[in-house]
């Protein structure tokens, strides 16, 4: 009995020693420096997961300060892994000229009866400031590569952006957006096909952007940036809301790379644990101090969601997850 209870703690305490948290950060692009807006897919041909992401030109330098050329002309990334902790970079996504333009950001994929939709962001023009019209193109693929038109998302605005999409627990399909125009509102929209969209209003009368819907213990979360940490509601149905009184990632971290406030989440919930994925400005690194633009660099980070009294809770400060069993080739 003493050596199989001796056999037993071995397995055990080998179990932890395996254990191997992610980086921090979990992903900076060797290119831009400017990985941000990540939303995380499985790519059933390759067998791997891979993450697209906005990437902005953090590395260059203009003659304004106040000039945000930087955060336009910004191409899709892709970043590939094999073990969930080590990604790299794998080139940029390539989509067709007709229905896309120079400035691309926030990309939203989902995989629907083994055909995968986008939605992304386009900023027609390069601005010096947070000028000019933005629209939400649906785009589809069957390997993550080559993309196919679907047509323009009309919403009703001249300026929306960072769609997040489900497939509603009622029927059809579900939207939340930011719409600029109102307020920088965060709405919903419903859709039988796709093609055609309701809008149904504001979920929230806080403006905020970046907005993840997922479903994760027993509810429905809504988490999304309001710029000063990361507003959660939750729902039975993904229909009504409650907005949970605290936020996520509004304080500073304290580890290298992670000490600013945390930005535009991504989630994505494998075997019942939910991960979640922002970026951080490097304003708050020791390079800022002499490199006056250094703030303009973002990186990728990692930490595991959890519910706490009912609400959701992240602990930044704590090891990253160790992402090999959820997020590995297969």
């Amino acid at each position: 009995m003493k050596s199989i209870a001796l056999l037993g703690l071995m397995l055990a305490l080998a179990g932890c020693a395996s254990v191997e948290p992610a980086p921090r950060p979990l992903y900076r692009d060797p290119a831009l420096d400017g990985a941000a807006d990540v939303s995380l897919v499985f790519n059933r041909g390759l067998g791997r997961w891979e993450m697209f992401y906005t990437n902005r030109r953090a590395t260059l330098r203009l003659d304004d300060p106040k000039d945000v050329s930087w955060v336009h002309a910004t191409p899709i990334g892709i970043a590939t892994t094999d073990d969930g902790n080590h990604w790299r970079a794998a080139g940029e996504a390539k989509f067709p000229a007709e229905c896309t333009g120079a400035t691309l950001w926030a990309p939203e994929i989902q995989e629907f009866d083994g055909v995968y939709h986008l939605w992304l962001t386009i900023v027609p023009g390069v601005h010096k400031s947070w000028t000019g019209e933005r629209r939400i193109e649906h785009l589809t693929s069957t390997d993550l590569r080559r993309w196919q038109c679907e047509g323009r998302v009309d919403l009703g605005s001249p300026r929306v952006i960072d769609a997040s999409v489900i497939r509603a627990p009622q029927g059809g399909w579900r939207m939340w957006f930011k719409d600029e125009q109102g307020g920088s509102k965060l709405k919903v929209a419903d859709s039988a096909d796709m093609k055609s969209w309701t809008v149904r209003g504001p979920v929230s009368q806080l403006p905020g952007e970046g907005p993840t819907v997922f479903q994760f213990a027993g509810k429905w979360w809504l988490v999304a940036d309001l710029w000063k940490g990361l507003l959660v509601l939750r729902s039975d149905d993904a229909l009504t809301w409650e907005e949970q009184p605290t936020r996520l990632l509004s304080d500073i971290g304290q580890h290298p790379t992670d000490r600013a406030k945390g930005q535009h989440p991504g989630v994505t919930v494998v075997d019942g644990r939910a991960y979640l994925f922002y970026f951080t400005h490097q304003s708050g690194e020791p390079e800022a101090k002499t490199d006056d633009r250094w703030h303009q660099r973002t990186v990728i980070q990692s930490a595991e969601l959890t519910v706490k009294d009912g609400w959701l809770s992240v602990d930044r400060n704590a090891p990253p997850p160790d992402l090999r069993s959820a997020f590995r080739a297969r």
